[in-house]
Order: structure tokens, then sequence, then C-alpha cells
């Protein structure tokens, strides 16, 4: 077992206190135990009203003292927390009672005087003493925070980012939560004197066991581990003339970085959302722009060089593989031996002409979550891409799927043929040998291809991962997969399709 990683720190004031709660609110979650110690009025209280207000994006939530109800629940954007108070706790056996015993799974939780049932504290933890020090000040207190166990890497990582804000300047910055997606990132405004930046926290973490020839699922798809491929591609992306964010401050080796804030002006209005025209039109003729470029495959980081990696068809299978792995079985029709054989044979010959054809950057997650609209930017500028760490080398096609059979919005088939025909019109403006009809075959390939592993990836993050609300996206993907189906080139995996996957239930809240 690690030995326990310490750090202290002087907390002024509130406002220093409610900056180490958020600071370690962008490295916990759920699942997580901290308990604080200190003497009565020390600021126990004040310290886990700071974070869960950090955690609800509401500086002004009623957060009282658990004193007398001994647990306060909460839910909360980003997951449960659960605030409890043990002062009052004579026996370890009363825990059973309030919930404690065992500790709820799927919930942070955070618990004051934790000397009251020593025996029941995790070995896990993370324990933050607080101590008065009058002579800093009234309101002045010094916290000794501390990791045990799997947890000394948190408060390790929270002392790197600790010292990579007050060596970038922000230490005084007012934190502000933000939504994050369905990664290990976490993000966090910086409000400091009249500027706002993002604050990304990007642990180094592969993506599931060693499972495919000895990779991580991420490894062997080429997803981004670190955060050195997003500095990398977001500076090539910045010399191609796209607007990507620029980068202020980084740490590549703790993978920490201060951006400039887009905002959050997207390209969808509406409930429920739907493409708006003139930015969906702007968002592909970005594409058309950047498809017509002959695209460096090695860009440079720091006194280093990055290759970009190439979308080769053993990585396309694996994300295809998805679908047998995880979405068939949760339709009760799970594949033989004889029949998954055939799905990956078939798949393995359609991917020849994608794999054969013209190689550009493929930014993977082009699609609205992704794009913000920058109004005071002209023409292309104007469409602000902010997550292409996982920018692949592969065929043109793949981008144009993403963005124009969005995962999360529904695109109406109509506004979809529409953007097809302005990409591919764009396109043979600026190369009299753009081939219409075969970039049409390769779209339909690809869409069969991401829509095939997005039923699977979502199916996924519901059971693996207990990310029940990405189920809602499986019919619209299904819609999709159906439209790429009807290509005469995918007839013979239109009738397997047919014959062996189910389309997905509908879901009650859709």
């Amino acid at each position: 077992m690690s030995a326990p990683t310490t750090f202290s720190v002087a907390l002024h004031n509130e406002t220093a206190t409610a900056q180490l709660m958020a600071d370690l609110a962008l490295l916990v979650g759920p699942g997580d135990v901290i308990t604080l110690t200190g003497d009565l009025g020390a600021g126990k209280t004040a310290a886990a009203r700071a974070m869960i207000r950090y955690l609800a994006g509401d500086d002004a939530l009623e957060v009282p003292s658990p004193t007398f109800t001994l647990v306060q629940g909460y839910e909360l954007p980003p997951f449960p927390v659960m605030h409890a108070d043990l002062y009052r706790i004579e026996d370890e056996s009363e825990l059973e009672e309030i919930g404690l015993s065992p500790l709820p799974e799927a919930t942070l939780v955070l618990i004051e005087w934790p000397e009251r049932a020593p025996s029941a504290m995790p070995q896990d933890r993370i324990d933050i003493a607080l101590t008065h020090r009058p002579a800093l000040g009234s309101n002045a207190r010094a916290a000794d925070i501390t990791g045990h166990g799997k947890a000394a890497a948190i408060v390790a990582r929270l002392q790197a980012l600790r010292e990579f804000l007050d060596a970038s300047g922000y230490m005084e910055a007012t934190r502000k939560r933000m939504a994050g997606d369905a990664s290990t990132r976490s993000y966090a405004r910086l409000l400091h004197d009249d500027e706002i930046v993002i604050l990304m926290n990007s642990p180094q973490r592969p993506d599931g066991a060693a499972m495919y020839n000895g990779k991580s699922y991420s490894a062997a798809v080429h997803l981004a581990e670190n955060i050195k491929p997003f500095v990398a591609i977001d500076e090539g992306l910045r010399a191609q003339g796209i607007s990507a964010p620029a980068i202020h401050h980084s740490d590549l080796d703790h993978g920490f970085l201060i951006s400039e804030d887009f905002g959050s002006d997207g390209v969808i209005e509406g409930d429920p959302p739907r493409p708006i025209a003139e930015r969906y039109e702007a968002a592909v003729d970005l594409l058309a722009v950047l498809h017509g470029k002959t695209l460096p495959e090695t860009l440079p980081l720091g006194d280093q060089t990055y290759a970009i990696p190439v979308f080769d068809t053993e990585a396309l299978l694996i994300e295809i593989g998805l679908m047998p792995e995880w979405y068939l079985p949760d339709r009760n029709a799970p594949l033989d031996d004889g029949k998954r054989a055939e799905f990956f044979a078939m798949w393995r010959e359609l991917l020849q002409k994608p794999q054969a054809s013209r190689k550009t950057w493929i930014i993977r997650d082009y699609h609205s979550p992704n794009l913000i609209w920058l109004s005071n930017r002209t023409g292309i500028e104007r469409v602000g891409v902010i997550d292409f760490q996982d920018t692949v080398l592969g065929p043109q096609s793949y981008d144009v799927v993403s963005l124009l059979q969005d995962a999360r919005i529904d695109v109406p088939e109509a506004i979809e043929l529409t953007l097809l025909s302005r990409y591919i019109k764009a396109r043979r403006a600026s190369d009299a040998s753009f081939d219409a009809a075969g970039f049409a075959e390769l779209y339909a390939i690809m869409s069969a291809q991401r829509n095939t592993r997005l039923l699977g990836t979502f199916a996924r993050l519901n059971r693996r991962d207990g990310k029940p609300h990405y189920l809602r996206h499986q019919p619209r993907i299904w819609t999709y997969l159906q439209r790429s189906l009807a290509h005469p080139a995918l007839a013979h995996l239109r009738d397997w399709y047919l014959a062996n996957a189910p389309p997905p239930q509908r879901q009650a809240h859709g």
C-alpha cells in the first residue's frame, strides 16, 4: 500500500478555502471519501459547503451543517454528494442506520468528525485537518491535506495543480465549474480581474485494461491518453487558420492547461435542439477548406515532435467491435463465433475503399457539443473547435459524418443532404478532379462505421461506467445507421444487420 501523501495550505480567509475546495473538486469523483478533522469552529462545515456549492454551480445554495440531521444528501450535476457529521455518534453501529455503513457507491462522501468512528473510515480517503491560525488573521486556517491509500495520488495531483496555478498567476482566481464530457478530463473557468480563461485537468489515463493485442482500448484506437496530443493538434490547427483556443500556460507532465475561453455560444438552438443553418454551413466550409490542403503528418511539440496516428483498419475494427461486445448482448442478440467472424470479414472488406482513399486530419468529435460560435470573427474562423486531441489520419468523409449525423441532436435528412451537397460543391470548386460519387460512397461507409461504434460505446457508458443518460441517443444513431445502410455499396451489410442487429429500445424519456 502506498505511503500517505501530505501537503499544507495556509487559508487566509473563506475565499482561499473556496479556492482550495474547488481545486480538489476538479480531481475527485463518485466513490471518493473526504474526511474533515479539527476542533469545533475550525471550519470543517465551511470547507464542505464550499465544495458542495462549487459542484452545484451555485454560490448561494443552502448547505446547512448536518450536526442534527447527521447526514445531508445532494443530487448535484456531476454526481451525488453526501455530507455527514459524526459528532453526535456514540457507537459505530449507528452508521448503518444513517446510510454510512457500507458507504454509498457512486457518491462523493464528505465526513466531519471521522475520529468518532475511526475503524469505519475507508483505507482510501483524503483527510483535511483544519487548525486556527490567529497570527495570520481572525479567519485564517491551516489545512493539512493527506491522501491515504489510492487517494495519495489525488493529493499529489492537487499539490501539482496548486503549484501550476500559482506559477501561472491564477491562484487568486475565482473558480467556476464547467460540465465535463464522457472522458476523464475535467474543466473550470478561472475569473481573474477582467479575464476569463479555462483550466483543463487531463490526467494520464488509459481507457480500459490491456485487452486488445496487449493494448488498452484507447491505445488500440488511438485516443489521447495524455495532454500532449491536445497541445500539438491545437497549435497545428491554429497554423492552418482554424480557431482552436490559444494555450496560455501548460504543464505537459501533469496534464494541466490554461487556455483561451471561447464562451458558450453554440451552433444549435431550440428545444429539442436543431442546427442553426448559417453556423452549420460555416462548419461544413471549414472541413472543405481543411480537406483541400496538404497537411503535415508530424507536428512540433515543444522541443519534440508529435506524429499523428493513422486510423488503420485494425483500429476501425476494434471500434466496430463495441457493437457485438456491448450493444448486441444488451439487446439479447449475442453473436455466435460464426456470425462474429462473418461480421468482421464483411467490415474488413468494406473498409478497403476508405483506407485506400486520400488521408486528412480527422478531428473525430467534430459535432455540436465541441463547436463554439465566435460571432466577432469572420468566415470559417467563426467556428471555434475545442475537442481535437484524438485527431488521426484517415478518410476525409469521417468528420463530415460526425457533423451531419450528430449523435446528440437530430439532423433532419433534408438538412444533412443540403449540407453534404454544399461540402461536395466547395471541394469541386477548388479541385476539378474531386469525385463526388466516390465521396458519397465513403460517406456512407464511414457513417455505418461510426454509428455502429456509437451504439456499442453508449451501451458501454451505461453498463461499465454507470452513465445511463447516453442510452437516449441510441434510437437517433440507429436512424442515421439506416440512412447510410441504404447506399447500394452497403447492401450486404444492410442484409446482415437486418438479420442480426435488433433496433435499440426506445427510452421513456427521449
